[in-house]
């Protein structure tokens, strides 16, 4: 418990700063010696967590991004391509409603929720010392700004933009690389739940 209090930045308890000074906090010739080996550990530590969250983030945008200008140039406005026979096609299509086609009225809510969404997530990245919570919370982000970008800058304008889908499996909702790290990331935050890790990196147990 000690060691959780001291990552989260909380002292272990008030009686522990009122004891006499020791071999801890003096040296041995008398004067003051400075204990500052917590901080620089744990200051690096939560900046390569943070580190880990934006090169997620990147790349999960970034493999979203070039899917969705390849499928645009390559693919919309012709017949889908069979990639499993009947079980996994590639097929072009403009979704104005969230994941997976549902809320078609409702595209400027989406928006809010995702703009939202990223605001939270990296105002959480401050306090991240967890490197799997930083893999979930990079696949949330990267999904939440590849699909924001298409409802900004694709038609039929700004805010209201249709995502481009073109994963089509058999008898499911057509998706696009964004959807499917987003529902990665929300995967990996229920098992972290369950396991009872938080994104400071302590572990608690109900």
């Amino acid at each position: 418990m000690a060691e959780a209090e001291r990552i989260i930045g909380t002292p272990d308890s008030a009686g522990a700063d009122e004891t006499a000074p020791s071999d801890e906090t003096q040296a041995h010739d008398g004067t003051p010696a400075h204990d500052d080996t917590a901080a620089p550990e744990e200051r690096p530590r939560g900046r390569r967590r943070i580190v880990a969250l934006f090169v997620v983030a990147v790349l999960a945008y970034l493999l979203d991004l070039g899917s969705k200008m390849l499928v645009v140039a390559k693919l919309e406005g012709r017949e889908p391509i069979e990639l499993v026979g009947d079980l996994l096609r590639l097929d072009a299509i403009r979704n104005p409603g969230a994941a997976f086609g549902m809320g078609e009225a409702f595209t400027i809510i989406f928006t809010c929720i995702a703009v939202a969404v990223i605001v939270v997530i990296i105002r959480l990245a401050r306090k991240l010392y967890s490197l799997p919570w930083a893999i979930a919370l990079g696949l949330l982000l990267g999904g939440a700004l590849g699909n924001l970008t298409d409802r900004i800058f694709r038609s039929p304008g700004i805010f209201e933009g249709a995502v481009v889908d073109f994963i089509a499996p058999a008898h499911f909702a057509v998706f696009n690389l964004a959807d499917s790290a987003i529902v990665c990331g929300g995967i990996l935050i229920v098992l972290l739940s369950f396991r009872g890790l938080d994104p400071d990196g302590t572990v608690h147990k109900d």
